[in-house]
């Protein structure tokens, strides 16, 4: 016991100088103005362990070098280092080696994405926004575009405001016409811009524009688009990144606005007021005069437009003589763009019987460019298979996507950055119409080299078969002449030409393929598209996926308003559009679109009605029973 204690007494008393000692050195560095903290011991070996762990753990891992660390440098090896260009070139490679889709159809589908506004001309609108009356501004917006529209209220940026007096024309006209420039210019703009940029990459860079004579200006929309357009030093950017475009790098030489709307012409003066117009002459007057017709040999250089002003005319006799106009300003191409369809059907037939009758006049034979054809959007000059006057609800429109600037959110009190602007088009060029092409290019891509490699080498490694008499014997040789002809791609002469020369030849060949009027309908196994054709109808296509990767692909990306370059494996379906008080058509199931039929209306099943009949179906069943039951019984007795 006295041991016991002794050595009791021996813990108590170290335990005690440890408190002392622990005590004496938290009361020594209690000065310092950072003091240790007075931990548990076990506490103290518990984040000793942790910190040995985590050493561990970082001797194990791989070290990374530390920012701005230099790597080992031999002066002896040879590194050749490229070039900004050589590098560019080298990424050019690089996507062409990588595109998925095949050339011929990456040039249907060159169509812009989102169009943001020119810093330019987002400024110069924002600062007349910033000097008018915000509520006016909001109340007079909301009274000219906002209205009852297809899907309910919407805004419309359609224009057509008739004035009872002068009076009232002097004093809302500034108004409207700023109320005009904050909600309709950018709207009208995209449109704009997205068609002339179509109609360059569908003629390529030998047409060039100097002058542009636009009936119905407004405040300038075609102004700023085709200056945008029409650029002396494009770089290689996506079309659609114009942000930093100037009307002062237009190539352009000279603008003819006319449009008798006073107001609005005001505003647009009013929008060029603090911009650099550099070589760019720009005029406004209220009619077409004498003195703007250009001879036809220098009419390549001049472009004629009318940018949604057609629908805004009262009368079909003004309309026929603003075509009139535009036909004889000696211009070769001629742009027309509205809100209507219809309107643009009907110019585009006069636009083509012009055409004809100057083919069939004599006095016109010296003339070395003579009657006139359709560019885009139809890859005919026949009738138009949806044009009905009075009769069809289905058009032939398109749609071009707008990022809102932030006095559009504002004016409109919108939170929605984007808006879409549907429009109708046609694009008209004096000549004889090219003669369908003879060549088929461009059909191969990305996926069409991979599925033709996996071919070739799975015909490699399957051997042939020999049988020499009796004996069957297993060769590793394969019939090359028959694969190199079965795998080579008679369609693609892509890989001889360059890309300028390639460029040349896709465009003689689009102007027959067919145009995807409607949005495709894609399935798992196939892809069916509507398009309007070289025949001049609407033909229903289907490419499946037995038809080969490529076209699949192709067909799976393709979007409504491209132009398609594959043909079909199966026939193609001729549609037709149901009139109205017509009869049924010849063939079931051939009409355009999916317009709801009169007539009696397909009830739709439902689970309860099924438990119904299947519930009176066995009473029927029981009640038959029973009955048969109650026969036999009364034979037997």
């Amino acid at each position: 016991m006295l041991r016991l204690g002794s050595r009791t007494l021996a813990v108590v008393l170290r335990r005690q100088s440890d408190i002392a000692r622990w005590s004496s050195s938290a009361a020594s560095s209690s000065h310092h103005p950072n003091a240790p903290l007075d931990l548990d011991p076990a506490f103290q070996a518990l984040l000793r362990d942790v910190e040995m762990s985590l050493q561990n753990k970082s001797k194990a891992g791989v070290s990374l070098p530390r920012e701005l660390e230099l790597f080992p440098h031999d002066p002896e090896a040879e590194v050749e280092y490229l070039t900004s260009e050589e590098l560019d070139a080298q990424d050019e490679d690089l996507d062409q080696r990588e595109l998925r889709k095949s050339p011929a159809a990456h040039f249907g589908s060159q169509r812009i994405g989102a169009i943001v506004l020119p810093l330019e001309m987002a400024s110069s609108i924002g600062r007349m926004v910033a000097s008018s009356d915000k509520p006016t501004l909001h109340q007079d917006a909301k009274r000219l575009f906002f209205g009852e529209g297809a899907s309910g209220a919407e805004w419309d940026s359609s224009y057509d405001v008739k004035y009872k007096s002068p009076r009232d024309a002097g004093k809302h006209s500034l108004r409207d016409a700023t109320a005009f420039a904050t909600v309709a210019l950018p709207a009208h703009y995209s449109a704009i811009y997205a068609v002339l940029d179509h109609t360059k990459r569908r003629l390529g860079p030998e047409w060039q524009v100097q002058r542009v004579i636009d009936w119905g200006a407004a405040t300038g929309s075609a102004l700023w688009a085709s200056s945008h357009a029409f650029r002396v030093h494009t770089d290689e950017r996506a079309p659609s990144d114009v942000t930093d475009a100037q009307i002062s790098q237009s190539s352009l030489g000279s603008y003819i606005g006319i449009d008798k709307r006073e107001g609005l012409v005001r505003i647009g003066k009013r929008l060029l007021r603090d911009v650099e117009q550099g070589n760019l002459d720009v005029s406004w007057q209220k009619s077409f005069h004498e003195d703007n017709v250009v001879d036809r040999t220098s009419g390549s250089r001049v472009l004629a437009m009318s940018a949604f002003l057609m629908s805004s005319l009262p009368t079909p006799v003004e309309r026929k003589t603003l075509v009139r106009e535009m036909w004889d300003s000696g211009a070769e191409v001629m742009i027309l763009i509205d809100h209507d369809f219809e309107i643009v059907a009907e110019a585009r037939e006069q636009f083509l019987k012009l055409g004809r009758m100057e083919l069939d006049d004599p006095s016109t034979s010296d003339q070395s460019i003579r009657g006139s054809h359709v560019v885009a959007p139809c890859p005919h000059d026949g009738a138009c298979p949806l044009y009905q006057p009075g009769a069809g609800n289905i058009v032939c429109s398109f749609s071009q996507r707008l990022q809102r600037p932030d006095f559009i959110r504002k004016t409109k009190h919108s939170g929605i950055g984007h808006e879409n602007m549907d429009y109708s088009y046609v694009v008209i060029r004096r000549g004889s119409r090219p003669a369908p092409a003879t060549t088929r290019v461009g059909r191969i891509g990305d996926v069409g080299r991979r599925e033709l490699a996996k071919q070739a080498e799975a015909a490699a490694l399957v051997p042939r078969l020999m049988i020499d008499g009796e004996n069957r014997v297993l060769t590793g040789e394969h019939n090359d002449e028959t694969m190199a002809q079965k795998l080579s791609d008679p369609i693609e002469g892509a890989k001889s030409l360059s890309s300028s020369e390639l460029s040349a030849v896709l465009r003689q060949e689009a102007y027959s393929w067919p145009r995807l009027v409607f949005p495709p309908l894609k399935r798992s196994g196939h892809i069916i598209l509507d398009g309007c054709t070289a025949q001049g109808q609407i033909m229903r296509m289907t490419i499946p996926k037995s038809q080969g990767k490529q076209p699949f692909y192709d067909a799976r990306k393709s979007d409504w308003g491209d132009i398609f370059p594959h043909e079909p494996k199966n026939k193609p379906q001729v549609r037709s559009q149901l009139w109205p008080g017509a009869g049924p058509t010849s063939q079931s199931g051939q009409d355009i679109g999916k317009r709801r039929r009169k007539g009696p209306k397909s009830r739709k099943t439902s689970y309860s009605e099924l438990s119904e009949d299947i519930k009176e179906q066995r009473r029927d069943q029981r009640r038959a029973r029973r009955l048969s039951e109650e026969y036999a019984n009364h034979t037997v007795s």
